[in-house]
């Protein structure tokens, strides 16, 4: 399918949920496990308020729908149609 297409079938929360994805990821990719609140410490307990999310001052995750802007969906879409 080409990417233009693929933009245009992409529901904006399908888009979010990749965007939350990929941000959990490369938060993760550093090494540590508390992106979100939902997240598991390395001993299986939750992160909640240890959670970078949590946290103010510091790197902000996307961890829910609502983190994600318009605007992120809107360049999402042209990063795909530039495919």
């Amino acid at each position: 399918m080409p990417a233009k297409r693929t933009a245009e079938v992409l529901t904006a929360a399908a888009i979010a949920a990749l965007l939350i994805q990929e941000s959990r990821r490369a938060y993760h990719a550093t090494g540590r496990p508390c992106a979100c609140p939902a997240d598991s410490m390395r001993n299986g307990r939750a992160c909640g308020g240890r959670s970078a999310y949590s946290r103010p001052g510091g790197r902000a995750p996307l961890c829910y729908p609502g983190d994600v802007t318009e605007a992120m969906i809107k360049n999402y879409r042209a990063r795909l149609a530039e495919r």
